[in-house]
C-alpha cells in the first residue's frame, strides 16, 4: 500500500495522482483510496485500470449494487474500519474476472450482506470477513471460484451463531486450502454444513460456545485433512470425517473427555489434545499404512524432509501432551495382584467394621468411654473400606480403557467424594486411635484417683474436635488447597503451590506425631504394669506382646506412607505413582482391617456382646448361654471376674487388682 503522505506529496509535485473529493487515485500503482470520515457515499468515478481499492475509516453506510462493475482489472478490495457501514447490496462484487482478494474487516455495524453480493468471481483466492456484526454467513453459492488453494477467513464475528446447511456450497470448485472459522460466536454446526466442498484445513478454534458439530455436518464434503477445534466446547467428534484426518488439534477443549473408536483414525499422524491420558490411547496405536513409500529407506530422509517423512513413513501417531508421572498409561490398579487384593481388603474392612458397629450399637450394656471411642474408630475404618471399594469398582469398570474414562472420573464428583472419604477416614482413624491410647494410659496411670476419671462427656468433647479436624482436612482439597483430581486414586497429591505443599506436610506430620504419642503412651503403660504388685509376670509378657502388635501395625501403616509422602511433598519423590498404589493397597488400609480384630474381636466383652446378639437370630445359642450364666453369677456374687482397667471397659490390656 502506498502511504498517504506519498499521495499528498504527489498532488503537490504534480504527478499523476488525481484528487476526487476526499478519495485519492495513484496512477503509478493503479491504487484507489478513500480514507476519512468525509467519505459518506460511494465515489462514482474510479479509474478503470485500478487494481487495488481501499475504503478505510469512512462514513459509508452501504456498498451499492454493481459498485465495481466497470473495474475489470481490479484484483484486490480492502474495506476496513468503516464504523458506519451497515450493509452490502446484491451484486456489489460481481463479474470481476481478475479479482483475487476481498477483505472486509473491523466494521462492527455491518449486519447484512444481501444474497448474491458475491457473484461470478472465478479467480477469487482470498476472502476475509472479520470483526463485523453479521449474524449469519453470507450467500457464497454464486462465487464459483476456480482458483487453487482458496483461503476463506471468517473470524471475530461474535454475533454469528450457527453454520447452516450448504453454507459453503459454490464457494470454490477446487480444494479450499484453509477454511478459517475462528473466534466467532458459533454455537452449532448443522448437518450438511460443508456439503459440496473439498477441504484441506478446517480451523474452528476459539469458538468457545461451540458445543455441537452435527454427525452429518460433513456429508457431501471431501476432507478435512487437518482439523483444529481448540478452545471450543465440543464433547463429541463427528465420526464420518475421522478416517481422513492426518492432524487433529483439540487443545483446551475440556469438554472432549472421550475419544471415538481409535480404529476410525486410519490416517492420523499427529494429535495435539487437551488431556494427557488421551495420548495413552495412541501409545500402542499404529496408523494403517499398507504400502510404505520407497523413499522412506533413503538415508537421512528424516533429517532432510522431516514433514514428508512424518506423513509418509511414520506409522506411530505423534501425540501431545505426553502422559506425566501423575497419570501414567495404566489402569487405576496397574497390576493384577493389586486388583485382587483391593477387593479382599475392602470387603474385610467393610464387613469387619460393620459388625463392630452393629454389635456396639445394639449392645444392651451401658455405653462406656471405650465403647464410645471404638464406635468412632469403627466408623472411620468403615469409610476407608468404602473408599477402597469405590476405587475397586471404578477400576473394574474402566479396565483397559481408563484413558477414555479418566477425565470424567478424576474431575467428577465421584473422585471428589472418594478423596473426601479417604482423607476423612484416615485422619479420624488416626485421631481416634490416639484418643483410645491416651484414655488407656490415663485410666491405668490414675486408676486409684476417681476424681480424675475420664468420663463420657469428656470423650464427646474430644471426639467433636476430632470430627471437626478430619472434616476440615478432607474439605480443603475441594476448596483449592491441593486437589483430589491429580491422580486416579483420588489422593491429594497436588503440591504445586506453597499452600498445598504446607497442607500435605502438616497432615503427614500430624500422623507422625500421633504415632509417637501412641508409642510413648504404650511404653508408659508397660512400665506401669511391670510392677510385680500390679500384675503377674505371665500377664506382663502377655501385655508386652499385645502392645508390640498394636505398635507394629500402626508403624506398618504410617511409616511407609509418611516417609514417601513427605519426600513427594518436598518435591523429591522416591517412588512413582504406579508404585504408590502398592502402598495404597498393602499398607494404607492395614489399620482399617486390623483394628476390628485388635480392638474388638479378640476381646472377651466384645465376644460376649456378639454371641448374645447372634443368639437373637438363632445362632451361637450355646456360647450366648455361657456368657449369660457368667453375668448372672457375677450379679449374684457367686463368681468374681478379672477386674478391668475402668468400669465396664470393653477393651482392656491388663487386669487391675481391686484394693481391699
Amino acid at each position: 500500500m502506498t502511504p498517504l503522505w506519498v499521495l499528498f506529496l504527489g498532488l503537490v509535485s504534480g504527478t499523476s495522482c488525481v484528487a476526487m473529493h476526499v478519495c485519492l487515485a495513484n496512477g503509478t500503482t493503479r491504487s484507489f483510496f478513500c480514507v476519512g470520515s468525509r467519505v459518506n457515499q460511494m465515489p462514482t468515478v474510479i479509474p478503470k485500470n485500478t487494481s487495488y481499492i481501499e475504503f478505510k475509516l469512512t462514513q459509508l453506510r452501504l456498498i451499492p449494487r454493481a459498485a465495481f462493475s466497470e473495474l475489470h482489472e481490479l484484483s484486490r478490495i480492502m474495506v476496513s474500519e468503516n464504523g458506519a457501514l451497515e450493509g452490502i447490496a446484491a451484486h456489489a462484487f460481481s463479474n470481476l474476472s481478475n479479482l483475487v482478494e476481498i477483505t472486509i474487516t473491523k466494521s462492527k455495524n455491518l449486519v447484512f450482506i444481501e444474497k448474491g453480493a458475491f457473484w461470478n468471481l472465478s479467480r477469487l483466492k482470498y476472502l476475509t470477513i472479520s470483526n463485523t456484526g453479521l449474524k449469519s454467513l453470507p450467500d457464497f453459492s454464486k462465487i464459483n471460484s476456480a482458483a487453487k488453494d482458496f483461503l476463506f477467513d471468517l473470524q471475530d464475528n461474535v454475533n454469528m451463531k450457527v453454520i447452516h446447511p450448504n453454507a459453503f456450497l459454490g464457494l470454490s470448485s477446487d480444494t479450499i486450502r484453509e477454511l478459517r472459522l475462528t473466534k466467532n460466536g458459533i454455537t452449532e454446526v448443522l448437518n450438511h454444513a460443508f456439503n459440496g466442498t473439498k477441504l484441506d484445513r478446517l480451523l474452528l478454534m476459539g469458538n468457545q460456545q461451540l458445543r455441537q458439530i452435527h454427525s452429518q455436518a460433513f456429508s457431501g464434503a471431501e476432507g478435512p485433512v487437518v482439523l483444529d477445534i481448540s478452545r471450543t466446547s465440543i464433547s463429541v467428534l463427528p465420526e464420518n470425517i475421522l478416517w481422513r484426518l492426518k492432524r487433529l488439534t483439540a487443545e483446551s477443549v475440556y469438554t472432549l473427555k472421550k475419544l471415538p473408536n481409535l480404529d476410525l483414525f486410519t490416517q492420523l499422524i499427529e494429535a495435539n489434545l487437551t488431556y494427557r491420558s488421551h495420548c495413552c490411547a495412541f501409545a500402542n496405536s499404529k496408523k494403517n499404512m499398507s504400502v510404505v513409500h520407497e523413499l522412506c529407506d533413503k538415508p537421512n530422509i528424516k533429517q532432510e524432509e522431516p514433514q514428508w517423512h512424518l506423513e509418509h513413513c511414520t506409522i506411530e501417531v505423534s501425540c501431545h501432551p505426553k502422559p506425566d508421572a501423575f497419570n501414567p498409561c495404566e489402569d487405576i490398579m496397574g497390576f493384577t495382584y493389586l486388583r485382587v487384593l483391593i477387593w479382599i481388603i475392602s470387603v474385610l474392612a467393610i464387613v469387619g467394621n460393620s459388625v463392630v458397629l452393629l454389635v456396639l450399637i445394639t449392645s444392651r450394656y451401658k455405653l462406656t468411654v471405650p465403647r464410645f471411642l471404638m464406635c468412632h474408630l469403627a466408623f472411620a475404618d468403615l469409610c476407608m473400606g468404602v473408599y477402597l471399594f469405590v476405587i475397586a469398582c471404578v477400576d473394574i469398570h474402566t479396565k483397559s480403557r481408563y484413558y477414555n474414562y479418566g477425565i470424567d472420573w478424576q474431575t467428577g464428583p465421584g473422585c471428589g467424594a472418594a478423596g473426601f472419604f479417604t482423607v476423612f477416614a484416615s485422619e479420624l482413624s488416626v485421631y481416634t486411635l490416639t484418643m483410645i491410647t491416651l484414655e488407656r494410659w490415663h485410666t491405668i496411670t490414675f486408676a486409684m484417683q476417681l476424681d480424675r476419671k475420664f468420663r463420657l462427656r469428656h470423650a464427646c468433647a474430644v471426639m467433636a474436635g476430632g470430627w471437626l479436624f478430619a472434616s476440615m482436612a478432607a474439605l480443603l482439597p475441594t476448596a483449592g488447597v491441593s486437589s483430589y483430581m491429580k491422580v486416579s486414586i483420588c489422593l491429594p497429591m497436588d503440591v504445586e503451590t506453597p499452600v498445598s505443599q504446607a497442607y500435605i506436610i502438616i497432615l503427614l506430620l500430624f500422623n507422625v506425631l500421633a504415632f509417637l504419642v501412641i508409642c510413648v503412651c504404650y511404653l508408659s503403660i508397660y512400665l506401669t504394669v511391670r510392677n510385680p504388685s500390679f500384675v503377674s509376670a505371665n500377664a506382663d509378657m502377655r501385655i508386652a506382646k499385645r502392645m508390640a502388635v498394636l505398635i507394629f501395625t500402626d508403624f506398618l501403616c504410617m511409616a511407609p506412607i509418611s516417609f514417601f509422602a513427605i519426600s513427594a511433598a518436598l518435591k523429591l519423590p522416591l517412588i512413582t505413582v504406579s508404585h504408590s498404589k502398592v502402598l495404597l493397597v498393602l499398607f494404607y488400609p492395614i489399620n482399617s482391617c486390623s483394628n476390628p480384630f485388635l480392638y474388638a474381636f479378640f476381646t472377651k466383652n466384645f465376644k460376649r456382646d456378639f454371641f448374645i446378639l447372634a443368639s437373637h437370630f438363632g445362632c451361637f445359642k450355646m456360647q450366648a448361654q455361657i456368657y449369660r450364666t457368667e453375668i448372672s453369677s457375677v450379679q449374684n456374687g457367686a463368681w468374681v471376674p478379672t477386674p478391668k482397667t475402668s468400669d465396664g471397659t470393653l477393651y482392656s490390656l491388663v487386669p487391675i487388682n481391686n484394693p481391699h
